[in-house]
């Protein structure tokens, strides 16, 4: 279960930490010309960003943090070199009800496969029921995003919804999947 003395924001080989606005928006431009990471993290069209449009996002970003008291955003960095390998939040959350909705990604394709995406869901989890103190947390994953529908069920989340053919990519449809995980369920396995 969890102890107080666990850190929140520290894995083996990862750290939680905040946006670097020298040097974060270079790194993350970079990830937006990758294809791949661009379809399995966002549901919109993929499309190339550059540094300079990334540090405007960044700073929107912050804005709605500390205005909406509802969304909590991570640099995932390694701890080694303290470079930005993923990012990873809390958005939409619903402070009545206590749900809220988590996603997270692995940047580079040499980072990912390393177990980084298991430990930031892992903090992540950890963050959203011990600290936040929330009820549930969903998370949306395209069907073709294998990785992370298997990262998700290993970590107990549920299928809920499936919204039949939602997504059309390269002449295809295909569903888009809702997973949930209740707290109960997380202090459950972490008893276990």
């Amino acid at each position: 279960m969890f102890d107080i003395q666990t850190q929140l924001f520290e894995a083996r080989d990862i750290r939680f930490g905040p946006i670097d606005h020298e040097k974060d928006p270079e790194i993350e431009a970079k990830w937006t010309h990758d294809s791949e990471f661009m379809r399995m993290m966002e549901i919109n069209p993929a499309r190339p960003l550059s540094a300079a449009i990334i540090k405007k996002q960044y700073e929107k970003l912050e804005k709605q943090i500390d205005e909406s008291k509802n969304l909590y955003h991570f640099a995932i960095r390694a701890k080694e070199d303290d470079r930005l390998i993923g990012k990873a939040g809390i958005q939409w959350i619903e402070w009545t009800n206590g749900n809220g909705w988590i996603n997270l990604g692995i940047g580079a394709a040499e980072d990912r496969r390393k177990g980084y995406g298991s430990q930031a869901l892992n903090m992540l989890i950890r963050f959203a029921f011990a600290e936040l103190n929330l009820f549930r947390v969903s998370a949306r994953v395209p069907e073709y995003n294998e990785a992370a529908i298997a990262l998700f069920e290993k970590f107990g989340f549920m299928e809920e919804v499936r919204r039949r053919q939602a997504l059309d990519r390269d002449g295809r449809r295909w569903d888009l999947i809702v997973f949930g995980l209740l707290n109960s369920e997380w202090q459950n396995q972490a008893k276990a």
